[in-house]
């Protein structure tokens, strides 16, 4: 007898409504206008989202959850004294069932209810909880089954759930007996928080499922229909495989109340349709027709809304700028200068290096605003070590619009919001880093060249010449950067100022150590005395150990810098090749808290790590 109920069981499952044909758009929710909601069921489970049109166009604003990767879920148990004996085993069973086969990212509680409703646990990913409260669930020993109650309670539980997907799954053996809400309040409060109900009802003869179908339709969910309570398990198998195959989408319309809407969904080749009216009533002012100029689709998408909204932010850049480059005091005087009988005075020509003329006022306020900060003066010591043609302000507007166009194309892939700030934060790092190498590029010309530049000065003074013709023969002789940064010393001497203080400030300007501790030995000869030339040979010997010594350490140390490389390098390599070759298994990683929280821990660690790698295998003389 239990092989024929088995079996049994096994034909009703296959009779329930779990098998989509192809794509179908279930419970679309207009009440939250201009946002519109609903699911939309695959035929096949699937990791790419599916497009939405409205009225043939793209839609704005486009969110799509699947319900098979991370939700928040709630199994609400009907434990009225009706369930009592068999049928409270077999729906427990099934659903301790389903808590220990769900995913791990999903979030889990239980709830029961008959005279009332109770929420037994929290939501956790952790099923222990879970599986207690489902093993300790007794019956109600009065009559009652508070049902809409228990879905009033469970949208009320769900709503303050991090994560966007919510499904309730409930199992009743009847109709509603004693809520106070009824089953359009139940209806108005899942909708609220965005939770799909799928309703199980263990049918008998007395049962009404109309309430039940209306549930599950108008919110996005399914009603399943079982003929005892031994085919519970299979249901919730059946609610677990359809799970993976649906979205809950949401987007905002373009329409206005009281206009019909035409829905198409499409994923690959599956597609679905729906059309519906907009609640309210439509304004007798007719909708603008387009002019002509630009296509319906590009001002109704998510791409016209973007480039209109480029368009016009810099429009009022452009309006800021101008505003700040209108000289001051120029209305003034072109207010008086009819009464004074002067004529208008010539424009001055411009700085060469003011590029940008039309923004020269704004350089000018940020110059004036920010030329005391210690940050300010970094950028302009970089500038000069990298010999940049390129003005502290140029570079840090150049900085901030990077960033911006990090930001948008960061905006435009829509990832999470932590990947958008890193997108701006290396958009506004490129420029600096681009500066910041070719500064550690020259600089590192320099110090190569440095002891041939010294062995030359003292061959100059050993053959009479003075110490500023030896700089010449440096400058014509010598190659770029460090012909360049002497003949600017020879410049700054010829207009006046000492020696020492532009060789200072070339030392400045360069950052090279090697460059410091010529000087100091220069200063130390002009105090005490003694031969300068022998000086110069000395400190040029001492240059060339010093960069023996760092290039044998830089070999010694080659091994620990590759393996460096190779650890920091290793974790994202593993990332892409498993994301590659199964993205379904590291789909909770992209698209759960949890999974978020463990990147960001991890690379927190990997910058630590490569910290203290760098620390280990660099070398400073």
């Amino acid at each position: 007898m239990g092989r024929v109920a088995r079996l049994l069981a096994l034909a009703l499952v296959l009779a329930l409504p779990g098998a989509a044909a192809g794509a179908e758009i279930r419970g679309v929710d207009t009440t939250g206008y201009p946002e519109v909601r609903f699911t939309v069921e695959t035929a096949e489970p699937g990791t790419k989202a599916p497009s939405v049109l409205e009225n043939g166009a793209p839609v704005a604003g486009l969110e799509a959850e699947n319900l098979g990767r991370a939700k928040s879920i709630l199994l609400a148990v009907d434990s009225s004294a009706s369930m009592r004996g068999t049928p409270l085993d077999d729906a427990v069973a099934a659903a301790r069932a389903f808590v220990a086969a769900k995913p791990a990212a999903d979030r889990i509680g239980i709830a029961t209810f008959g005279t009332v409703s109770v929420l037994l646990t929290g939501f956790s990913t952790s099923p222990s909880d879970a599986d207690a409260a489902l093993s300790s669930l007794t019956a109600d020993p009065k009559q009652g089954t508070a049902l809409y109650d228990a879905i009033v309670m469970a949208s009320a539980a769900l709503s303050s759930e991090p994560l966007p997907a919510r499904v309730v799954v409930l199992v009743t053996d009847g109709d509603d007996a004693g809520s106070v809400a009824s089953v359009d309040k139940a209806i108005t409060a899942a909708r609220d928080a965005g939770v799909s109900v799928y309703a199980v009802a263990i049918e008998s003869n007395a049962f009404t499922p109309e309430p039940l179908r209306k549930l599950a339709a108008e919110t996005g969910g399914t009603y399943y229909a079982a003929a005892s309570s031994e085919a519970l398990a299979g249901v919730y198998a059946t609610i677990a495989q359809e799970l993976r195959r649906t979205w809950q989408v949401r987007y905002f319309t373009a329409s206005r109340p009281g206009e019909s809407l035409s829905l198409e969904a499409s994923v690959g080749a599956d597609k679905a349709t729906s059309t519906l009216k907009l609640p309210g009533v439509l304004s007798a002012a007719k909708r603008p027709e387009p002019s002509g100029l630009l296509p319906s689709s590009f001002l109704h998408g998510s791409w016209g809304g973007l480039v209109l909204g480029i368009a016009v932010g810099g429009l009022v850049l452009l309006a800021a700028a101008l505003l700040f480059s209108v000289p001051r005091g120029s209305r003034l005087r072109a207010r008086i200068a009819p009464h004074i009988g002067d004529k208008p005075l010539a424009a001055t020509a411009t700085n060469d290096r003011d590029r940008l003329a039309m923004a020269a006022g704004l350089f000018r306020v940020t110059e004036r605003t920010f030329a005391h900060q210690k940050f300010w003066r970094r950028l302009s010591t970089l500038l000069d070590r990298g010999d940049v043609p390129l003005r502290t302000v140029e570079l840090l507007y150049a900085m901030l619009g990077c960033a911006l166009v990090g930001g948008l194309i960061a905006a435009l892939m829509g990832p999470p919001i932590y990947i958008q700030l890193a997108a701006i934060a290396l958009g506004a790092y490129l420029p600096y880093g681009f500066v910041s190498m070719r500064a550690r590029k020259r600089l590192k010309a320099f110090d190569s060249q440095l002891p041939d530049l010294l062995t030359t000065i003292a061959a100059s003074l050993k053959a009479g010449h003075s110490f500023r013709q030896g700089i010449q023969a440096v400058v014509e002789e010598g190659l770029d950067p460090s012909s360049k940064e002497f003949q600017r010393v020879l410049t700054e001497t010829r207009l006046g100022r000492p020696m020492d203080g532009a060789l200072a400030e070339m030392s400045r300007r360069v950052g090279s150590k090697n460059l410091e501790f010529v000087l100091t030995a220069v200063t130390i000869q002009r105090q005490v005395g003694g031969s300068l030339a022998a000086i110069f040979d000395m400190v040029a010997e001492t240059v060339r150990n010093r960069h023996q010594f760092a290039r044998k350490v830089k070999g010694l140390t080659a091994m620990g810098r590759a393996s460096a490389y190779v650890l920091i390098a290793l974790p994202f390599f593993v990332l892409l090749a498993v994301t590659v070759i199964n993205a379904e298994y590291m789909s909770p990683l992209y698209h759960t808290p949890t999974g978020h929280n463990l990147m960001m821990i991890g690379v927190g660690m990997i910058l630590v790590g490569s910290f203290f790698l760098k620390r280990i295998v660099s070398f400073k003389g």
